[in-house]
């Protein structure tokens, strides 16, 4: 038997990644909310497989963890820079994109502060007590081995996402066929294989591609790279564009019907899936100097093409690739074989234990509220908040840091019954609907 808790706690979040952070410090700053955060790992790293040297995060330091609710908070970025004594070097860099490392540190750094976060603890069950009116939440202590079950009025579910493979890979995976979230881990192996393929074309396969590219001189490997798409495509990052990414689209999209959010969606990939244009920049500019006086270049970059199988040839891998335009077949051989094909919802297995407690659409996602509630099946006052597995009703930013605060500002004012935040309308230049 493990330890029963009697204290109920206002709100339970599990997982602490940056959506949940920024909820757990924005909360620090509140004391009528009691809230503690559950998280597996040993510690916050963000993406670890992919903190590359040189890479920048995709949005402005502003997207930090409170300054969009409250500038003056104790756990902003500009304050950890105060703290960390790099005020005047950030000054002087003059750009509104920090390394990727940094905003990881800068994590760190805000988790270290923060009691209500645990690490090392496992969210193993989940269970409704309809007539105490409180969740029942199993949590495994990895440390002690020991489960204890803490009670909560309320949920935030901050699981984040996982590396997506298909399937036909993964019966390969290895230490010569990963994901691009395991850059880091396999980095030393690329430096001593023969030939490395990237497969897909999205911003974490483009710094993949940049690294190895930058590594290629020294290392003498064969480098190829290709997508199915039909180009290299860089990302849309004009201001206007970036006003998608703001709570009057999020608004505009949510009430929308299904339907057509599922087409608007799927042609808006380009706002989120393509490569940053400095990226872009980079890879040019490496491949330019290295066909300096007619150098020959081994490295490939192949578009149009689907990898559609592979199969393991000696100590690599042979792809079956079809270029789709011209329906033609090939194949390609590689000796690591590198998979960016993003990322998927994670949603952990104890949800479905709540069995009809939720509602799922006919495509078996959650069915969401606009103020990121999960639709419930039953007329309880226990809610449960959702960060991650929401593009389906919430759209194009529903991961993008830049509406991480705006989310948990709707997530607190629900909380405590009251406008604790204010909420502005038309923040932006433009106007989507047709409505007034």
């Amino acid at each position: 038997m493990g330890i029963e808790h009697e204290h109920v706690h206002d709100l339970i979040g599990v997982g602490i990644g940056p959506f949940n952070l920024s909820l757990a410090a924005l909360l620090d700053q509140i004391p009528e909310v009691d809230a503690v955060f559950f998280e597996q790992r040993e510690g916050f790293d963000w993406h670890p497989g992919m903190l590359i040297d040189g890479t920048r995060m995709q949005v402005p330091f502003l997207a930090d963890l409170v300054t969009m609710a409250d500038p003056m908070s104790p756990y902003s970025f500009l304050n950890y820079l105060t703290e960390h004594n790099r005020m005047y070097r950030f000054y002087f860099l003059q750009r509104l994109e920090i390394p990727r490392n940094e905003y990881n540190h800068y994590c760190q750094w805000a988790v270290n502060k923060l009691e209500s976060c645990r690490f090392n603890h496992r969210v193993v069950g989940l269970v409704h007590d309809e007539n105490e009116e409180v969740f029942r939440v199993k949590v495994l202590n990895l440390k002690t081995e020991q489960t204890e079950t803490y009670l909560a009025k309320n949920l935030v579910l901050g699981t984040g996402s996982i590396p997506s493979m298909p399937k036909s890979f993964q019966e390969l995976e290895g230490e010569n066929l990963f994901h691009t979230s395991e850059f880091i881990t396999h980095q030393e192996r690329c430096r001593k294989a023969k030939s490395i393929t990237l497969v897909g074309s999205g911003q974490s396969a483009a710094e993949v591609f940049r690294e190895l590219l930058r590594e290629q001189g020294e290392n003498g490997y064969r480098l190829d790279w290709i997508t199915r798409s039909k180009g290299f495509s860089s990302m849309e990052e004009s201001q206007l564009s970036l006003e998608h990414f703001s709570p009057d689209y999020v608004d505009y999209f949510y009430q929308l019907p299904q339907e057509k959010k599922d087409q608007v969606f799927a042609g808006q990939e380009l706002l989120y899936k393509g490569i940053s244009s400095h990226t872009i920049t980079d890879i040019y500019d490496l491949l330019y100097e290295y066909s300096l006086g007619g150098q020959s270049l081994d490295v490939g970059l192949q578009v149009l093409t689907e990898v559609s199988s592979m199969e393991k040839l000696g100590d690599g891998y042979r792809l079956k690739c079809h270029q789709w335009q011209q329906e033609a077949d090939f194949t390609h051989d590689s000796q690591v074989v590198i998979v960016g094909t993003g990322y998927r919802p994670n949603i952990p297995e104890f949800v479905h234990e709540l069995g009809d407690y939720l509602q799922w659409d006919d495509c078996n996602r959650y069915i969401v509220d606009s103020d990121y509630r999960l639709k419930l099946g039953k007329d309880v006052p226990n809610q449960i908040y959702v960060h991650s597995g929401i593009s389906h009703s919430h759209g194009v930013g529903s991961t993008n840091l830049g509406l991480a605060v705006q989310r948990n500002k709707i997530i607190i004012n629900h909380l405590l019954g009251k406008p604790y935040y204010p909420m502005s309308k038309q923040s932006i230049f433009q106007k989507f609907s047709g409505k007034e």
